[in-house]
C-alpha cells in the first residue's frame, strides 16, 4: 500500500487531476488549507494519518460536503539512480488493494458515519525515484525514496458508507469466520484483515460472536 504523502510530483498530479476548469487549488477555509476546492465540494487527497485530520474534516464537514481522496498504488515501478549514473526500472511485486484503506481507517472508522464526507479510493500506476544514501535508509540497503510520479489513473472506488466497506468482503466467506480465515479467503496479510475486521466491528457491521482458541469469531450483524 502507499504511505504517507509529502507535497511532492505524485501528490501534485492528483490535485490537478481533481480540480475541475472552475476549482481552486491550495485554498484557506476556515483555517485549513484544502487541496482542491469546486463550487460543491471540498476534496482532500490524503494517503495516511486519517486521525490526525479528525479535527479538520468535523470542522469543515459542518459546512461542506467534504470528499476524502486515498490513492492505492495499484501497480508501481522501482527507478533506481546509481552510483555510477546509470538508472534501472523494474516492476515492484507489492500491489495495492481497496482494502488497504482500512490500515487508516483504524484511526478515525466513524469518518464512514459522517453523511457530509464520502471517501474516494484512487486505484494508480505510479513510478517511485530511489537513490542511494547508506546513510539515512539503512533498512534499505541504503536506497532511499526521494519522489513518486503519477503514471496513470486506473479507477475509482466511492466509499460513501460503513455498508460499502463491509462489501469488499469476499464472496464466499463462510457465515462465522476468523480474521485468519479472512485472509486466507482474500489473500491479505492478516494484519490487514485484522484492521478490517476492527474497523466493521467498530462501525457495527461486525458481530464477534465467540472465540476459537484466542482468535475472535466474527459474523456479519444482524
Amino acid at each position: 500500500m502507499i504511505g504517507s504523502l509529502n507535497e511532492g510530483s505524485l501528490h501534485a498530479s492528483l490535485k490537478a487531476y481533481y480540480c475541475p476548469a472552475d476549482g481552486q487549488m491550495e485554498v484557506p477555509v476556515a483555517g485549513y488549507v484544502i487541496d482542491v476546492v469546486t463550487a460543491h465540494e471540498l476534496i482532500e487527497i490524503q494517503t495516511g494519518q486519517f486521525g490526525r485530520l479528525k479535527q479538520k474534516l468535523l470542522c469543515l464537514s459542518k459546512t461542506h460536503d467534504v470528499r476524502l481522496v486515498y490513492p492505492v498504488a495499484a501497480r508501481s515501478y522501482l527507478i533506481k539512480c546509481h552510483a555510477d549514473g546509470t538508472i534501472s526500472r523494474r516492476a515492484s511485486p507489492k500491489r495495492g488493494r481497496l482494502e488497504s484503506i482500512c490500515a487508516e481507517l483504524v484511526y478515525a472508522p466513524w469518518l464512514l458515519t459522517n453523511e457530509r464526507i464520502r471517501i474516494e479510493l484512487i486505484l494508480i500506476e505510479v513510478e517511485e525515484l530511489r537513490v542511494f544514501n547508506a546513510k539515512k535508509a539503512r533498512r534499505k540497503r541504503g536506497w532511499q525514496r526521494k519522489d513518486r510520479r503519477l503514471v496513470r489513473v486506473l479507477g475509482t472506488h466511492m466509499l460513501p458508507d460503513a455498508s460499502a466497506l463491509l462489501a469488499l468482503l469476499p464472496a464466499g466467506l463462510p457465515e462465522t469466520f476468523t480474521t485468519a480465515e479472512l485472509a486466507a479467503q482474500a489473500r491479505m496479510p492478516r494484519r490487514l484483515a485484522q484492521q478490517m475486521c476492527y474497523c466493521l466491528h467498530t462501525l457495527e457491521k461486525l458481530e464477534r460472536v465467540g472465540k476459537r482458541k484466542n482468535a475472535f469469531v466474527y459474523q456479519r450483524a444482524s
